[in-house]
Protein backbone atom coordinates (compact mmCIF):
# COMPACT_ATOMS: atom_id res chain seq x y z
CA UNK A 1 0.00 0.00 0.00
CA UNK A 2 1.43 3.36 -0.83
CA UNK A 3 0.36 6.83 1.15
CA UNK A 4 -2.66 7.10 -1.04
CA UNK A 5 -4.42 4.42 -0.62
CA UNK A 6 -3.92 5.06 3.23
CA UNK A 7 -5.19 8.58 2.96
CA UNK A 8 -8.20 6.83 0.86
CA UNK A 9 -8.31 4.53 4.01
CA UNK A 10 -7.90 7.34 6.47
CA UNK A 11 -10.84 9.46 4.77
CA UNK A 12 -13.25 6.54 4.66
CA UNK A 13 -12.81 5.31 8.48
CA UNK A 14 -13.57 9.28 9.13
CA UNK A 15 -16.47 9.42 6.70
CA UNK A 16 -17.68 6.70 8.63
CA UNK A 17 -16.87 8.13 11.92
CA UNK A 18 -18.81 11.31 11.25
CA UNK A 19 -21.66 9.04 10.21
CA UNK A 20 -21.72 7.29 13.01
CA UNK A 21 -21.66 10.53 15.27
CA UNK A 22 -24.44 11.91 13.16
CA UNK A 23 -26.74 9.03 12.97
CA UNK A 24 -26.38 8.88 17.07
CA UNK A 25 -27.47 12.68 17.53
CA UNK A 26 -30.02 13.03 15.12
CA UNK A 27 -31.50 9.47 15.73
CA UNK A 28 -34.65 8.37 18.30
CA UNK A 29 -33.93 9.10 22.03
CA UNK A 30 -34.28 6.34 24.07
CA UNK A 31 -34.72 9.46 26.86
CA UNK A 32 -38.26 11.33 25.10
CA UNK A 33 -41.40 9.95 26.68
CA UNK A 34 -43.77 8.58 24.33
CA UNK A 35 -46.56 10.00 22.80
CA UNK A 36 -49.85 8.00 22.88
CA UNK A 37 -52.41 8.45 20.11
CA UNK A 38 -55.26 10.54 21.05
CA UNK A 39 -57.69 8.30 19.22
CA UNK A 40 -56.82 4.52 18.55
CA UNK A 41 -55.43 3.15 15.44
CA UNK A 42 -57.71 1.11 14.70
CA UNK A 43 -60.52 4.16 15.10
CA UNK A 44 -58.54 6.51 12.53
CA UNK A 45 -60.00 6.80 8.70
CA UNK A 46 -56.54 7.89 7.85
CA UNK A 47 -57.51 11.61 7.75
CA UNK A 48 -55.00 13.86 9.65
CA UNK A 49 -56.25 15.61 12.65
CA UNK A 50 -54.93 19.22 13.23
CA UNK A 51 -55.60 21.06 16.45
CA UNK A 52 -58.14 24.15 15.99
CA UNK A 53 -56.09 26.55 16.67
CA UNK A 54 -53.39 25.42 13.67
CA UNK A 55 -56.29 25.24 11.49
CA UNK A 56 -57.63 28.79 12.24
CA UNK A 57 -54.10 30.22 11.82
CA UNK A 58 -53.48 28.44 8.85
CA UNK A 59 -56.89 29.68 7.33
CA UNK A 60 -56.32 32.92 7.84
CA UNK A 61 -53.22 33.10 6.37
CA UNK A 62 -54.44 30.96 3.20
CA UNK A 63 -57.35 33.21 3.01
CA UNK A 64 -55.19 36.32 3.28
CA UNK A 65 -52.87 34.71 0.58
CA UNK A 66 -56.12 34.11 -1.92
CA UNK A 67 -57.16 37.55 -1.18
CA UNK A 68 -53.60 38.84 -2.23
CA UNK A 69 -54.14 36.54 -5.39
CA UNK A 70 -56.95 37.64 -6.46
CA UNK A 71 -56.08 41.11 -6.31
CA UNK A 72 -52.79 40.47 -8.28
CA UNK A 73 -54.84 38.79 -11.07
CA UNK A 74 -57.26 41.61 -11.24
CA UNK A 75 -54.05 43.91 -11.76
CA UNK A 76 -52.76 41.48 -14.19
CA UNK A 77 -56.12 41.90 -16.23
CA UNK A 78 -56.04 45.31 -16.17
CA UNK A 79 -52.90 45.98 -16.89
CA UNK A 80 -53.00 43.42 -20.18
CA UNK A 81 -56.04 45.27 -21.13
CA UNK A 82 -54.10 48.76 -20.65
CA UNK A 83 -50.97 47.40 -22.50
CA UNK A 84 -53.09 46.39 -25.25
CA UNK A 85 -54.66 49.74 -26.06
CA UNK A 86 -51.22 51.12 -26.00
CA UNK A 87 -49.75 48.77 -28.35
CA UNK A 88 -53.10 50.00 -30.53
CA UNK A 89 -52.45 53.76 -30.32
CA UNK A 90 -48.42 53.26 -31.39
CA UNK A 91 -49.10 51.32 -33.77
CA UNK A 92 -51.81 53.98 -35.47
CA UNK A 93 -49.09 56.23 -34.19
CA UNK A 94 -46.48 54.29 -36.43
CA UNK A 95 -49.04 54.60 -39.69
CA UNK A 96 -49.76 58.39 -38.97
CA UNK A 97 -45.64 58.46 -39.49
CA UNK A 98 -45.60 56.91 -42.48
CA UNK A 99 -47.89 58.38 -43.75
CA UNK A 100 -46.67 61.74 -43.35
CA UNK A 101 -43.22 60.56 -44.38
CA UNK A 102 -44.33 59.04 -47.58
CA UNK A 103 -46.07 62.60 -48.73
CA UNK A 104 -42.92 64.53 -47.47
CA UNK A 105 -40.97 62.57 -49.80
CA UNK A 106 -43.89 62.57 -53.01
CA UNK A 107 -43.32 66.61 -52.45
CA UNK A 108 -39.50 65.83 -52.52
CA UNK A 109 -38.57 66.99 -48.85
CA UNK A 110 -36.75 65.03 -46.45
CA UNK A 111 -38.51 62.30 -44.42
CA UNK A 112 -38.60 62.31 -40.79
CA UNK A 113 -36.73 60.26 -38.81
CA UNK A 114 -38.81 57.20 -37.14
CA UNK A 115 -38.07 56.67 -33.35
CA UNK A 116 -36.49 53.89 -32.19
CA UNK A 117 -39.20 53.33 -29.73
CA UNK A 118 -41.93 52.88 -32.33
CA UNK A 119 -40.34 50.52 -34.80
CA UNK A 120 -41.37 47.37 -33.33
CA UNK A 121 -44.64 48.72 -33.58
CA UNK A 122 -44.64 49.27 -37.35
CA UNK A 123 -47.14 46.77 -39.53
CA UNK A 124 -45.06 47.29 -42.56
Amino acid sequence: MNSGDNLYTVLVAAAGLLGAVYTAKAGPRTDAPAMAPAVPEDERDGALEVSPEIWSHFNGKINVLEGKVDHLTDLVERQTVRVGALERLLRQAMRIIRRANRRLVARGEVAEEIPAELVPYSID
